[in-house]
């Protein structure tokens, strides 16, 4: 039976808008399920669900199928389900300044902390000045000093009185105290005193010197002296200060009664605030504790008593030193945290210390540590898109080292790589409870898996979204997804024949006439585009018309090349025939992937064949532009030849096969067939019907396999037939396995019904040279030759000639070789 080309109902399956239900989709509900899903769905249940260290989520499948919706949806069901997660604030360590400590508070009060904090503070720095200027407080440090002033009085008093009796004065000099023998009320000039007689000097000299050591032991009790004033000057400080703060922190620590971290913060603060009055005194009274003027030294300095601080500064040096960093913990939110990190850097991910610049150094402390995505995350969920996050430097060895340790240690790049060995901050790590949820291709999941020896530890679960779904029963569902993307978006309803129309792109956008595309992405961007020109006609619904215009602007957008391309050959720049019948020549089908947009082009494929060896020359490997997938193609052709044609005797050809002006890179099989269709025209000597274009690949049985890119490879064709004018004999020979992959364009379909092109669903070489030939293929006979005057009967025939020629030259070889050498021995017996 000859083949018949397809139907105009088997080149497109529409879908018929009366079988909708609905006038428009604003009476359709939302869909309350995920769509198309249920492999991802059980997968995303499980990976929340499950509570054990590693079983963390990797989210793959392409993009723009609503993965980041559907993941964070469930994410936030969950989170809703769960309490919210305790605080966590970084304060002073008065011991150790460099290692912060890390506070864990119930949820909300790490805020209320650090506004305590700042409230008491700032009522410390108002109400112990204020101590420090009572009456009790004055008293009590006057007789301090006073009774230290009256020790040292009595003590070089003493001294001053006997060096008086003995005729000496006790002087002030630039090296100290100093006695000096007196006359009257002034010291002894030198000369006067040389004049004495020497027992006099004698006694002058003994008695300096006896007092000189009495003032040396003096002056060495003074540091004594200085050290226990200042003691007890310091007692009655924190006493003083005690009954000023004692009030205000016990009420602190009533307000955090049962939190043990937080007494136990409150009780070290109250310890070091004891320790560093001075940051809440003025100038004058931080100078309180200065020493009394040494005896020895002269009262005051030249430039006078030094000044304080500011007030300012020392309310920001208080404020600072006894702040509450609060990282994680804002008192407002509801259920567990689901946070999508966009940029996830590694300082972004782990957090950071920052610095400031101070008279040329760089300077930091606990307060200028700052959270990173982990710590916001911690006790809830994380998503992260793979791609970005193995994009940033040591973002993946840091993310992987804290899943590992269940902690979140803050620290530079160089520093986890132990790259440098600074003194900075050491913040104590804070543990970790958190489910990881990354997002990424499905390449780069299995690029993971088979690289990196971590990733299946810590990335136990796949969640693996599917790029379609069955259109058999699930149109309506389909049209509800429509509604909700619409609603979405703010958009105007569509009709039933504007959803008929995205329903019928979807199918294409599947590749499968019984799938339906997920790509929920694209299916909006082609809502809102429609939107604009419905808005554009003042229409209040989408209509089909609308549909249509956005998806022909789309491609207008990007066609420039194909219009170039197609231009080129119907210029006959390019060398491509849709008409008459050639030997060894054919149109081959291809497709250009221009990266939204792909479009097909048709390109010329020719054959020549001799005497040989059995050898098919594929020229596009021989000049290295043909790819591995085209040269098995063209093997298989060999083998194909070999099989059918030669089965007991050497396949004694060379032929050749080129796709002509080709300048790039040819891969793919999906031309094997047009190539053995076109070795068969030029060993049969039967012209092929250039009117028809071939795509299919086929395998050593002779059979026509499926290729991708049929719709487009179709559409190109007809574009070149229908501007060159349709003559109803043009068309395309198919797989007739890819007859359900067909959802041809409007004008391809309406031709197709004219009778002016041909589809026609190919499943054998000889089926598909039946068509390009218009003469029968033939059938193999019980004495091992085709039918007479078919195809393959001419194809045979011609092969045993070749074989038949080529023992013909072997023999003729041989011949001569032998005549050679008898000529050559009857030479070498005559010069004998």
């Amino acid at each position: 039976m000859p083949i018949k080309p397809l139907r105009a109902n088997q080149v497109s399956r529409r879908c018929d808008p009366a079988s909708l239900r609905f006038q428009t989709t604003s009476e359709l509900r939302d869909l309350d399920t995920v769509l198309g899903q249920p492999r991802a769905v059980e997968a995303l249940s499980f990976g929340i669900g499950i509570e054990q260290d590693g079983y963390n989520l990797f989210v793959l499948g392409p993009r723009a199928t609503g993965r980041h919706t559907v993941v964070r949806r469930f994410l936030e069901g969950q989170a809703k389900k769960k309490s919210p997660p305790d605080d966590w604030a970084y304060v002073n360590n008065f011991e150790t300044a460099h290692k912060p400590i890390a506070l864990r508070l119930p949820h909300g009060r790490a805020v209320t902390l650090r506004q305590d904090m700042k409230r008491l503070i700032e009522e410390l720095l108002i109400a112990i000045p204020a101590a420090f200027q009572t009456d009790e407080y004055k008293t009590r440090h006057e007789a301090i000093q006073e009774e230290f002033k009256e020790r040292q009085e009595a003590s070089f008093g003493a001294i001053q009185e006997e060096a008086r009796k003995r005729g000496l004065a006790l002087v002030r000099t630039p090296m100290g105290l100093a006695l000096a023998p007196a006359k009257g009320n002034e010291v002894m000039p030198p000369e006067e005193f040389n004049k004495l007689p020497q027992l006099a000097r004698k006694k002058y000299e003994t008695d300096i010197e006896e007092l000189q050591a009495r003032l040396q032991a003096a002056v060495q009790q003074l540091p004594d002296w200085e050290r226990e004033r200042r003691r007890r000057i310091r007692e009655l400080d924190k006493q003083i200060t005690s009954m000023a703060y004692s009030q205000l922190i016990g009420r602190l620590r009533d307000n955090y009664s049962g939190l043990e971290p937080a007494l136990k913060y409150i009780a070290a603060v109250e310890r070091d605030i004891g320790d560093h009055v001075d940051l809440f005194l003025a100038g004058d009274a931080a100078l309180a504790e200065a020493p009394a003027p040494m005896p020895q030294m002269p009262p005051t300095t030249a430039g006078g008593p030094a000044m304080g601080p500011s007030p300012a500064s020392r309310q920001a040096a208080a404020l600072r030193r006894y702040a509450v960093n609060v990282m994680v913990g804002d008192g407002i939110g509801r259920g567990a945290p689901v946070i999508t990190e966009e940029s996830p850097s590694y300082a972004n991910l782990i957090g950071r210390v920052e610095h400031q610049s101070e008279m040329g150094a760089l300077l930091t402390d606990f307060t200028l540590i700052k959270p990173g995505a982990l710590h916001h995350a911690n006790g809830g969920y994380l998503i992260v898109d793979a791609v970005r996050l193995l994009q940033q430097p040591y973002a993946w060895e840091a993310l992987k080292r804290v899943l590992r340790g269940n902690s979140i240690k803050i620290e530079s790049p160089g520093e986890m790589l132990s790259l440098v060995s600074t003194v900075s901050l050491e913040p104590e790590p804070i543990p970790l409870d958190v489910k990881i949820v990354l997002i990424g291709e499905r390449q780069i999941y299995y690029l993971l898996c088979q690289n990196d020896p971590d990733f299946d530890s810590l990335f136990k679960v796949a969640v693996d979204f599917d790029e379609n779904m069955d259109r058999s029963g699930g149109v309506m569902q389909f049209a509800r997804l429509i509604a909700m993307v619409a609603r979405r978006h703010d958009l105007r309803p569509l009709n039933k024949g504007a959803v008929a129309q995205v329903i019928d792109r979807a199918t294409r956008m599947a590749g499968d006439v019984k799938k339906l595309s997920l790509q929920i992405g694209r299916i909006g961007d082609l809502l809102k585009e429609a939107d604009y020109w419905a808005r554009q006609g003042g229409r209040m619904t989408i209509t089909a018309a609308d549909v249509q215009t956005a998806l022909d602007a789309q491609v207008r957008r990007v066609d420039r090349v194909a219009n170039r391309m197609r231009e080129a050959i119907l210029r006959d720049t390019i060398m491509i025939d849709t008409k008459g019948a050639k030997v060894g020549q054919i149109n081959g089908l291809a497709v250009y992937d221009m990266g939204d947009h792909a479009f097909g082009k048709p390109s010329r494929i020719s054959a020549r064949v001799r005497i040989g060896n059995g050898e098919v020359i594929d020229i596009e490997r021989r000049v290295d532009l043909g790819g591995p997938l085209h040269s098995k193609g063209v093997l298989i052709l060999s083998g194909y030849l070999g099989a059918r044609y030669a089965a007991d005797h050497p396949l004694s050809l060379s032929a050749s096969l080129v796709f002509e002006q080709s300048y790039g890179g040819v891969d793919g099989d999906s031309a094997s067939s047009a190539e053995l269709y076109v070795l068969l025209s030029a060993l049969s000597e039967l012209p092929i019907n250039q009117a028809f274009a071939v795509t299919g690949s086929v395998n050593q049985h002779g059979e026509v396999q499926a290729i991708g890119g049929v719709n487009e490879k179709v559409e190109g064709f007809f574009d070149l037939c229908q501007a060159r004018g349709l003559t109803g004999e043009q068309g395309v020979l198919i797989p007739k396995a890819n007859v359900d992959h067909l959802m041809l364009r409007d004008d391809v379909v309406r031709a197709v019904a004219a009778g002016r092109f041909a589809v026609y669903a190919i499943a054998t070489i000889d089926q598909g040279i039946e068509v390009l030939t218009g003469r029968k293929a033939g059938r193999l006979s019980r004495n091992g030759q085709f039918s007479a005057n078919s195809v393959n009967r001419l194809v045979q025939d011609r092969i045993h000639q070749l074989a038949e020629k080529r023992r013909q030259f072997a023999r003729s070889g041989t011949n001569n070789k032998a005549n050679g050498g008898k000529m050559q021995a009857k030479k070498a017996a005559d010069k004998t």
